[in-house]
């Protein structure tokens, strides 16, 4: 499963991971992330996001977010 943080395209953008979550009716995994370049929001299903392109990675981390401890 993706970490929210900065992840760089194959094809060379880079997008920030938001969130994981599952689809209602089918509880396929999807993950929503945002490009860095536009502002837009995407989702793409987890099988898709993990996959290898022309034998790299689709979408490399290049910094997982800092998570804020709740003191909880």
């Amino acid at each position: 499963m993706p970490c929210p943080g900065l992840y760089k395209h194959y094809k060379g953008g880079l997008y920030t991971v938001i969130c994981t979550g599952r689809h209602s009716e089918t509880e396929e995994w999807l993950v929503t992330y945002r490009s860095e370049a536009r502002g837009d929001y995407w989702v793409r299903p987890l099988a898709m996001w993990q996959e290898s392109v022309n034998g790299a990675p689709r979408f490399a981390l290049l910094k997982a977010a800092r998570v804020a401890e709740t003191g909880a």
